[in-house]
């Protein structure tokens, strides 16, 4: 059983389990507890953001990821405690490529269609200071849209950018070039599995090895999915992999290893965000809850 101080503290970036949206196209709007005083986390109260956020084109639905809500919370609170006006949450595929068709400045593979990202208004005056704020956590995308007055935010790969540097033009992620993974939560105890989406795949599928590293500890990858000359073939963005528990180690990603055939800019490798592994409840004392050292220190 995990310890009460490891469920209090299981994401580097965490809000205090509360947010509070609002939807800017139909004023639709949800204030929810979604995480426990235990640290578990409330479904039905996800479920409440989910239809807040769903796709505007179609109204379809998609779960929304534990990491972007706890960032998205921590956001309420850096902002000043307001409901998070949300221009885009979630983006079904069909409706984020009619927009494109549209000549709309959306990627092909956004991660609005992973429910990994939402954009965000904020007063003008207040968004290159919360930009800065998102940067320094080192843990998420952030995009700043001077003019038109939001913050695009999502969990994908720590990077930065402003609309004339966004290059969403270029189709970055095609032929899997930004292809990544996420683990579930960012610590754990020792020995406990760790549960692992994949994101980013535009050419599936992607044959993934049976066996991970951590720190150089090499880890058993387990999935319920179709295998191919010993390696799992993953049919698209979404997949879900679960890594064997590790020893206790300080910040290091899971890398997992893709095989051939590599599908046009698949890469060799897929990291994971970085993870912390603790033995005991001591080393985890007076952790909880904190953001990176960039981001408490700015």
């Amino acid at each position: 059983m995990l310890s009460a101080l490891l469920l209090a503290a299981r994401f580097f970036v965490m809000g205090d389990g509360t947010l509070a949206l609002v939807n800017a196209h139909n004023d639709e709007r949800a204030a929810v507890h979604y995480r426990r005083k235990d640290g578990t986390y409330d479904r039905d109260e996800l479920a409440r953001l989910r239809h807040v956020v769903r796709s505007q084109g179609d109204t379809r639905e998609t779960d929304v990821s534990l990491r972007l809500v706890e960032v998205l919370s921590w956001l309420q609170h850096t902002a000043g405690g307001k409901p998070l006006v949300v221009l885009s949450g979630y983006r079904s595929p069909d409706y984020n490529q009619g927009l494109k068709a549209q000549g709309k400045a959306v990627a092909g593979g956004s991660l609005h269609t992973e429910g990994l990202a939402t954009d965000l208004a904020f007063p003008r005056t207040e968004l290159p200071r919360l930009w800065h704020r998102v940067r320094d956590l080192d843990c998420c995308g952030a995009g700043y849209y001077a003019k038109e007055g939001f913050l695009h935010v999502d969990v994908g790969r720590p990077r930065f950018w402003e609309a004339t540097t966004s290059r969403v033009d270029e189709n970055l992620s095609a032929g899997n070039a930004r292809m990544f993974a996420r683990t579930e939560f960012d610590r754990y105890a020792a020995g406990e599995g760790m549960a692992v989406t994949l994101h980013a795949i535009t050419v599936p599928p992607v044959l993934i090895r049976r066996e991970a590293k951590v720190a150089g500890e090499a880890l058993r990858v387990e999935a319920e999915l179709p295998e191919k000359d010993g390696c799992y073939e993953v049919g698209g963005s979404g997949a879900h992999l679960r890594v064997a528990g590790a020893r206790p180690i300080r910040r290091a990603a899971v890398v997992l290893s893709t095989c051939e055939p590599r599908s046009e800019r698949t890469p060799e490798t897929v990291e994971t965000n970085p993870i912390e592994v603790y033995g005991t409840d001591t080393a985890l004392e007076g952790r909880e809850r904190t953001p990176s050292r960039a981001a408490r220190t700015r």
